[in-house]
């Protein structure tokens, strides 16, 4: 049966299995904290996602439970060029070295932790994320929060997937632009890359 694109037609959301909580050993997980950067989160970025503001306590509180249990933190930082050809598609946005770019200070990365520059939405793209996660870390679980959800997060959650890491994403520790974005990417990760999709990062628990 084909399903053809029928303009102004509304569409039912396929249902996403939501968990409240999943326990994860410390030992083999880690957290990936995609683009918490000022021109995305901060009013004055040139990207502003107004939902990002409302996650910063939730990721802030599951990064301090992250690092009390010692599980390895990885942050991808959204890194442009002046003539950066995604400007044909995005205003001018995280150019290196300027506060737009800067990782937001109430996330600030530790010396332990790894920032990995990306130059596309993919947090695996040409960056040494694998290398840490797979070779450093022996890291069989990713918990990945941050913006924006239906770009970076659901490209680096993919990413993830097709590398058979366990992707696990909590649902209010994303944002995105619009409700159906949301849902996008939530059904994404649900149900193409068997994701476990959480209510709350109050469910993420490490052990």
């Amino acid at each position: 049966m084909s399903f053809p694109f029928i303009p102004n037609k509304k569409v039912d959301v396929p249902d996403i299995s939501y968990k409240d909580n999943v326990t994860l050993p410390s030992q083999n997980t880690a957290l990936i904290i995609v683009d918490m950067q000022n021109d995305f989160v901060k009013d004055k970025g040139n990207l502003k996602v107004p939902a990002a503001k409302d996650t910063i306590p939730r990721i802030k509180k599951l990064l301090h439970s992250a690092r009390k249990a010692q599980v390895p933190v990885a942050y991808t930082q959204d890194t442009m060029r002046e003539d950066d050809p995604e400007f044909d598609i995005w205003a001018k946005h995280c150019v290196e070295n300027t506060w737009g770019w800067e990782i937001i200070p109430e996330l600030k990365p530790q010396n332990n932790d790894v920032v990995c520059r990306k130059l596309r939405y993919d947090g695996f793209y040409g960056t040494w994320l694998e290398h840490y996660l797979s070779h450093i870390w022996k890291v069989e679980n990713v918990v990945i929060v941050g913006t924006v959800s239906n770009i970076c997060v659901l490209h680096t959650a993919g990413s993830a997937g097709l590398r058979w890491y366990q992707v696990i994403i909590p649902a209010d520790g994303i944002s995105a632009l619009s409700e159906f974005d949301q849902a996008l990417t939530l059904s994404q990760v649900s149900n193409l890359y068997s994701g476990i999709v959480l209510k709350s990062t109050e469910g993420v628990v490490f052990e």
